[in-house]
């Protein structure tokens, strides 16, 4: 393969790569009603198996993303997406239970804080001013179609495939992701080091703008993440208590709100440029925070109705997420971005923790077969993206789109 070196052609390689380590993405949110009842999981037991891969997440992230600043990001995101693959392996050999299972995709979760923002660092410290911002709404974006791709290609692999295999053939997409990176982007010298190691973080720390976006983005991990690990379960309650032909595939219905992500990340990043950024992220975080409410009410709904919203506020949550991160790194000098993406991406991803674990809780507090249930899980993701709009509102200087 020949080593991009063009702007397109860089964005072209890490987009792909990303979209290939993702394959194992939704492998615990699409089996976890199949692995809930194998290992007889109650609602909060599951829900700390989808949060424990962003807890494995939060605890690398600092230190790797931070170290993107001294190291070229790029033998980071090798190392890592290599530790992925063999975490997925490791779940289809070796998962026999809840505890086995929380290890192995803790680890994948660690794999993922090696490759997603390095992966971004390193693309970006190869791409010219001009184009980084919107090279980071094509990698932010890319995350939405390998997660969409993964719920798509998990349900129709599921229904012929044992779920260890399902695991195996996620392992063999980082594995690939490894390939295109080693072989399609060149190494670069790393940066100079700075008189002192650990200078970066009081700078950081002490930025109120920087800790407003860190906080936007814990709500929104918290909303999103929170919805992408239960949707298959509440999309398999649905069709239990009123059978449709939509809702008997939850996993396809999962995958499609999951590629609203790509072009509603598109449009929030050229909102943000055109209204600002902080006017656009205080306008579509209350919006979000309305529509999952506006879920949890329509249990009752006729399926024809309820399938439109639910894609309607997974299209809603992805408003935000590229002006986030676009502002994050706009916004940081080049020689402390490493570290500001390392504290960006440890807050923002306890939020990815916190989601799904908040909504099994409210599972089984409220009654997981019964409409109150799925209502007090969905009040969590208001929670979540209010408590990120309300941190958002904390910083009063408006940066340029």
């Amino acid at each position: 393969m020949k080593r991009a070196r063009s702007p397109r052609a860089l964005i072209a390689v890490f987009c792909g790569a990303e979209a290939v380590s993702m394959a194992g993405f939704a492998l615990v949110p699409s089996l976890l009603p199949r692995l809930s009842q194998q290992w007889s999981l109650s609602a909060t037991e599951g829900g700390w198996l989808g949060g424990v891969f962003f807890f494995g997440y939060i605890v690398a992230v600092p230190i790797l993303v931070s170290l993107t600043d001294r190291v070229d990001a790029r033998r980071i995101h090798l190392a890592c997406a290599t530790l992925s693959g063999l975490a997925m392996a490791g779940f289809a050999g070796f998962a026999d239970g809840l505890p086995a299972a929380l290890a192995w995709w803790w680890l994948a979760g660690l794999g993922l804080a090696g490759t997603y923002m390095p992966g971004l660092k390193a693309l970006t410290d190869r791409l010219p001013a001009a184009a980084q911002s919107r090279g980071t709404a094509f990698y932010t974006a890319t995350f939405g179609i390998g997660a969409g791709l993964s719920y798509l290609w998990i349900e129709l692999a599921q229904t012929i495939l044992p779920w260890p295999c399902v695991f195996a053939l996620g392992a063999a997409g980082a594995a690939l992701s490894v390939l295109l990176v080693w072989q399609g982007v060149c190494p670069i010298e790393p940066p100079r080091r700075t008189a002192s190691r650990d200078g970066h973080w009081p700078i950081v720390l002490r930025d109120r703008r920087i800790l407003a976006y860190c906080g936007g983005y814990f709500g929104h991990n918290w909303e999103l993440f929170g919805f992408r690990a239960w949707l298959v379960a509440y999309l398999t309650w649905a069709h239990a208590d009123m059978p449709h032909a939509w809702t008997g595939r939850p996993g396809l219905i999962a995958a499609l709100a999951t590629f609203l992500a790509v072009p509603a990340s598109f449009l929030g990043n050229e909102g943000a440029h055109r209204w600002g950024r902080l006017r656009w992220l205080r306008g579509v975080m209350p919006l979000s925070c309305v529509l999952a409410l506006a879920v949890g009410l329509s249990g009752d709904l006729s399926r024809h109705l309820l399938i439109p919203l639910i894609l309607l506020y997974a299209a809603s949550m992805n408003l935000d997420s590229a002006a986030l991160t676009a502002g994050v790194l706009t916004e940081t000098p080049s020689e402390i971005r490493g570290t500001a993406l390392a504290l960006y991406s440890t807050i923002g991803f306890a939020g990815g923790f916190v989601g799904p674990v908040a909504f099994g809780v409210a599972l089984d507090t409220f009654g997981r077969g019964a409409h109150a249930g799925w209502l007090a899980a969905f009040v969590t993701l208001a929670a979540g993206v209010g408590f990120g709009r309300w941190a958002i509102g904390r910083t009063k200087t408006a940066p340029a789109g």
